[in-house]
């Protein structure tokens, strides 16, 4: 019976014996890479151990005889030693049946034991066997709805001299945030690889992409550009083997780079086209993009997306817009659209000279677009019409077709499909409407910003802490709140989640005492310029007037969706009673021809319409794939105009550098577009949807693709936000202003590099997101005031 056996004879036996972790070295080894020398311990020994320690003690002195000569030596991420120390001891660690496989690695999930020295090696494998039974390999093995056989059960140990290393890290053969099959991502530290794996280090990342090494964070200058060539090329040849991409562990020793552990890549992203399909400058978080934080579901894009879309263009024909329309595509599931609108049809320059109304519209738009606090008249006009006409006729549609339910709770597929489509006309002019107000309203911060930096330069006031705490923006979480645009979402009124409010009260009375000591400081220092006090005055007024109107708007924009959400579920529950679906929800992977020829079908005792079933497990399953994408902010390059306003609006509007290798930036582990003022530590909570809302503790980091009013309640409690997505403009930093908590926005996959449980320190005034250690939770209730008033 195999007990303690060598590498060779562990390529015989294979992993059912051996388990994966040492069969995949013995086999690299038997291909000839390098990889260090080293025993396993089989399940078997336990049942004859004074015989499997006769032999172990064996090995581990031979092990110990080759020591310093053997060229196959090396060191693990996990066990290797600093470059310096001695290297007297052994490393053992586990090596299960189940572990380091392509559906679950159990990382970290069993013990490993470093520096043992040789006459306590049998104690320390025992002592990994009972790793075996411990709860959290229970709880992680119930999470992946695995059974557990037995505490040993599958389980065998792998002994490895340790020895000195100058640098260790890990590899992947693919990149896992995109899933691009042609990138290694390799992540390196100086000396021990323990601390990367545990996550006490974050190491020197590069990228490298054919001929190119690029170094894309540097913070301790473990490996050179040469070392990072090698140890692609060494990952490259483990891939080979295996046929599949893999997640490598690697040492730099005895002058060489080592192979330490190889398992395939977990959880990897599907490889995703990007490319639209018509050129142009296309964003994800802009307009509706800034509700839609997931790729949409298929009766969305089928149904509500171009119905709001084509309302949008019908409200913007009532003006000298007519004409126009925002261009849209849906990439992977994920909705992007085109900052500039273009015309119907033909060259902008045609349609101007075919619709002169339009071209006499053209300084209004200019106006709105660089000098809005110049268009004091015409944003006056828009606001009135939103608060006495067109919110009116929203809410007042919105309660008829509620009644209308109500009267008739069993309405026919036609009946809730005209309901939805004359919802959308009204929904599709209010977003219009929001958009060129909310548009607007950043713009006039962005002037009274610029204002007070330019003459109130010794106050270190922003525009970000005038506008905070106003009357009218009270703090308030509405039923009809939405995650997403996105019907496939409940509102926050079908959710149970906590409210928060009184906390979120008393940062917004905290956040108005603070505004109006700023007021009062900044009316003070131009006590002696008359004129630019009242030019100070006139731009607060309206920043503030518009700031109000803003969330205001935003809040209202969802009311249909529950009655929305009513009428879907209410044409796909006749449907699963017919037995046509699993589910009523599944109607929101199904297209709205579908739900309509099934629901208007004859006799359901008869030869009925087929089952929607297979098509939409099918659809939900490839929308479970496009949420794990890593999706780009923006594709193409933004045109002239674009760049103009852009660089009109860059002090407010500030695009942090990505970490560059010098300075305090070289550290950080993300960074952004700052969004609201302020710094605040804490154990980061990544939240994919509302599913995670309920785990969310105070004083966590709340880190999200994007976030939307139903969102909200998270706000009263977290120390700080960080988004994918996002603009100054976004719900994020509205919210994360008015809470007086740091944000950053527009990280871009802030949500990939960064994981629960890690602590990092959020500054808001520079959008760097960095390491930082645990330390006393910050208190909730107030701002803090003790920090410049947003520089």
């Amino acid at each position: 019976m195999d007990l303690v056996v060598t590498f060779a004879q562990a390529v015989r036996l294979g992993p059912q014996v051996v388990g994966a972790k040492a069969a995949n070295l013995a086999r690299l080894a038997d291909g000839g890479l390098p990889v260090p020398d080293g025993v396993v311990v089989t399940a078997a020994a336990l049942d004859r151990w004074d015989q499997a320690v006769r032999e172990l003690s064996a090995a581990v002195a031979g092990l110990d005889a080759r020591r310093g000569t053997d060229a196959e030596t090396g060191t693990d991420a996990e066990t290797g030693t600093d470059a310096g120390r001695g290297s007297a001891g052994f490393a053992v660690r586990s090596s299960g049946v189940a572990e380091d496989l392509a559906e679950a690695s159990f990382a970290g999930q069993y013990e490993t034991l470093l520096n043992v020295p040789a006459g306590e090696v049998p104690t320390a494998v025992r002592r990994v066997f009972a790793s075996a039974s411990a709860g959290r390999v229970a709880a992680y093995q119930r999470a992946r709805g695995a059974a557990s056989a037995g505490p040993a059960a599958g389980m065998a140990v792998l002994v490895q001299p340790m020895i000195d290393a100058t640098a260790a890290g890990v590899a992947f053969t693919a990149n896992p945030v995109t899933g691009d099959r042609e990138q290694i991502l390799i992540t390196a530290v100086r000396g021990l690889g323990e601390r990367l794996v545990a996550g006490e280090a974050v190491g020197d990342e590069w990228l490298v992409h054919g001929e190119h090494v690029t170094w894309r964070r540097v913070t301790e200058n473990a490996i050179t550009a040469a070392q990072a060539r090698e140890v692609a090329d060494l990952a490259q040849r483990v891939e080979a083997v295996f046929g599949r991409p893999q997640d490598i562990e690697w040492a730099v020793g005895d002058n060489r780079v080592l192979v330490l552990q190889a398992r395939p890549m977990t959880a990897l992203p599907d490889p995703a086209d990007w490319t639209p399909t018509r050129p142009g400058w296309w964003l994800r978080n802009l307009r509706l993009g800034e509700w839609l934080p997931e790729p949409v579901t298929p009766l969305f894009a089928d149904w509500l997306l171009p119905a709001l879309e084509e309302a949008t263009t019908a409200a913007m024909a009532t003006g000298a817009e007519g004409g126009l329309r925002f261009q849209w595509v849906l990439l992977n599931g994920w909705y992007y659209t085109s900052p500039a609108p273009r015309p119907v049809a033909g060259s902008l320059p045609a349609h101007l000279l075919h619709h002169p109304r339009a071209l006499l519209g053209m300084p209004k738009l200019v106006r709105l677009l660089f000098r809005p606090d110049l268009a004091r008249a015409e944003l006056a006009r828009l606001a009135d019409h939103w608060r006495t006409e067109l919110l009116p006729r929203y809410r007042a549609l919105v309660a008829d077709g509620e009644a209308r339910l109500a009267q008739a709770p069993t309405a026919d597929a036609a009946e809730l499909a005209e309901l939805v489509d004359g919802m959308t006309a009204v929904v599709g002019e209010y977003l219009w409407s929001t958009w060129v107000l909310a548009g607007s309203a950043w713009k006039v911060e962005a002037t009274l910003d610029r204002f007070c930096r330019r003459h109130l330069p010794d106050q270190i006031i922003t525009a970000q802490v005038l506008v905070s705490g106003l009357p009218g923006a009270e703090p308030e979480q509405a039923g009809h709140a939405v995650y997403s645009l996105d019907w496939v979402w409940p509102t926050l009124g079908e959710t149970d989640q906590p409210t928060n409010l009184t906390q979120a009260r008393r940062r917004h009375e905290a956040l108005a005492a603070r505004r109006q000591v700023a007021e009062a400081r900044c009316r003070d220092a131009l006590a002696t310029r008359p004129r630019r006090r009242r030019q100070f005055d006139r731009l607060l007024a309206s920043a503030q007037q518009y700031a109000v109107i803003r969330e205001q708007q935003t809040r209202a924009l969802s009311l249909a969706w529950p009655l929305l959400r009513r009428c879907v579920l209410g044409l796909a529950e006749p449907l699963r009673r017919r037995g046509l679906l699993a589910e009523a929800a599944d109607g929101f992977f199904c297209t709205r021809a579908e739900l309509l020829a099934a629901g208007q079908a004859g006799d359901p005792t008869g030869a009925g319409p087929p089952s929607l079933q297979p098509a939409a497990d099918q659809r939900r399953a490839r929308w479970e794939r496009q949420r794990h994408l890593a999706v780009p902010l923006q594709i193409g390059q933004p045109p002239v105009l674009a760049r103009l306003v852009r660089r009109r609006f860059a002090g407010y509007v500030t695009i942090a550098a990505p970490p560059s290798g010098t300075g305090t930036g070289a550290e950080a582990l993300v960074a952004g577009q700052p969004a609201s003022p302020g710094e605040a530590s804490g154990p980061v909570r990544v939240v994919a949807d509302p599913s995670g809302f309920a785990a969310f503790q105070p004083g966590e980091v709340l880190v999200a693709r994007a976030t939307t009013p139903a969102w909200t309640p998270l706000f009263a409690i977290a120390a700080a936000v960080v988004t994918d997505g996002g603009t100054l403009a976004a719900h994020a930093s509205l919210v994360a202003r008015e809470y007086g908590i740091p944000a950053v926005v527009g990280t871009g996959d802030a949500t990939s590099r960064l994981r629960t449980g890690q602590h990092v320190t959020v500054d808001g005034h520079t959008g760097l997101i960095r390491p930082a250690t645990p330390s006393s939770q910050p208190d909730l209730d107030q701002p803090d005031l003790d920090q410049p008033e947003g520089r």
